[in-house]
């Protein structure tokens, strides 16, 4: 069972090409930018929190980087 969903993150927006989410149900925030390959827990991106599931030959995306914040909050998190 899925604990969380896309409908679980609240986009904060984006400064300095830096775009940011955080959890609706634990307030825990999320970082990330288009150079990156992973999503931090700080802005700068020094202490990656996952990776990024990017098929090959793609770009990362808004998108992948929403779905590897879920994925990292069902495979670890918990509600």
């Amino acid at each position: 069972m899925k604990l969380f969903t896309l409908d679980d993150l609240n986009y904060k927006g984006v400064e300095q090409g830096v775009h940011s989410w955080n959890n609706t149900k634990t307030n825990d925030f999320y970082y990330w930018h288009p150079d990156w390959l992973h999503i931090a827990e700080d802005a700068m991106g020094d202490h990656p929190k996952t990776q990024i599931d990017v098929p090959n030959g793609e770009k990362a995306t808004e998108e992948h980087a929403k779905q590897a914040i879920i994925d990292h909050l069902n495979n670890g998190a918990s509600a």
